[in-house]
């Protein structure tokens, strides 16, 4: 295929490889540092959600993010319990990343989601991480009561010279002012950030955008769709109406900040950006390396998202 490179934080397919002849595995050789710890020790506590088919759990496919956040000093620890009334109590921040379906709905309870948005709501700080498809079915429940809407597909974009793309780049000059971009002194501004596929996002009303959507990026609605879109393009097709058939726009977003009510709440389209995966090939291809081993910004993101969940940012 010329056109259609898949380069995904979750499944790394591609065409030439079937998925069982791939192993993905996190990168051995990512150890993360950070040259100036918020926290000599003993920081704030994030729990990493395990009890809900996650994908990315503390000592999987986030173990890299777990690391970087212990080099900053955080207490960091998976969570294994249902979300109730009193299990989020010294929680200083809760990442979700990647939640699975459940029955190809939400894993989360209704009296799960609301105790999740009384404890934001009280104070609590969220980090809610949704991918490509089916994660953001998984997640549309829990992020709808706090407003925001999912894309639920595969996002992409098309290069200057025609070629599609599911890898989605946030150049410097695409950021605004929000303190996660800024961070606490000239050499924590983020300088870019790279995304893996992932979905697009709808913030609430005075969310802040902290990656705006690619211009013209779309959304097809799951991988044989975006495959089929793959094939019809190589295949010559005429781009705009294989587009139109296949695909529809992205939303505006796929990274949000927002306050609400005393806690804060951060919403990721996209969880590879967060973890450092490698997929070997048995036929000799070079590795395939994504997110923060290839993507130093990413890991800069990542910290100011927690500095600002933990309120060392304003």
């Amino acid at each position: 295929m010329k056109r259609f490179a898949l380069a995904f934080g979750l499944i790394a397919l591609t065409f030439a490889a079937p998925a069982a002849a791939q192993q993905q595995m996190t990168d051995p050789d990512f150890h993360p540092t950070v040259a100036r710890p918020a926290f000599a020790a003993d920081g704030p506590v994030i729990v990493i959600d395990g009890a809900h088919n996650n994908f990315h759990t503390v000592d999987g496919r986030y173990s890299p993010f777990a690391a970087l956040l212990r080099a900053d000093g955080y207490q960091v620890r998976g969570g294994t319990a249902a979300f109730d009334a009193g299990g989020l109590d010294g929680v200083g921040a809760l990442v979700i990343a990647n939640a699975g379906p459940a029955n190809g709905g939400s894993p989360f309870t209704t009296a799960e989601i609301e105790a999740v948005e009384a404890w934001v709501r009280g104070g609590g700080k969220l980090l809610l991480i949704a991918d490509h498809a089916p994660f953001g079915t998984a997640a549309e429940a829990l992020a709808a009561r706090f407003g925001v809407g999912m894309g639920k597909g595969y996002a992409f974009a098309m290069s200057g010279d025609g070629d599609l793309t599911t890898t989605l780049t946030y150049p410097a000059g695409a950021f605004g002012d929000h303190p996660i971009i800024a961070g606490r002194s000239a050499d924590e501004r983020v300088a870019g950030v790279t995304a893996f596929t992932g979905q697009s996002l709808e913030g609430p009303a005075g969310a802040a955008t902290l990656l705006p959507m690619t211009v013209g990026a779309r959304e097809a609605r799951d991988l044989p769709t975006l495959q089929a879109l793959a094939e019809r393009l190589n295949s010559g097709a005429e781009r705009e109406a294989a587009l139109a058939e296949f695909s529809t726009p992205a939303l505006p977003a796929q990274g949000l900040a927002f306050d609400y009510g005393q806690g804060r709440v951060v919403v990721l389209g996209e969880a590879g950006m967060l973890s450092a995966q490698v997929v070997r090939y048995p036929d000799g291809r070079p590795d395939n390396r994504f997110g923060m081993n290839v993507a130093p910004g990413n890991a800069q993101f990542g910290l100011n998202i927690m500095h600002w969940l933990s309120g060392l940012l304003p």
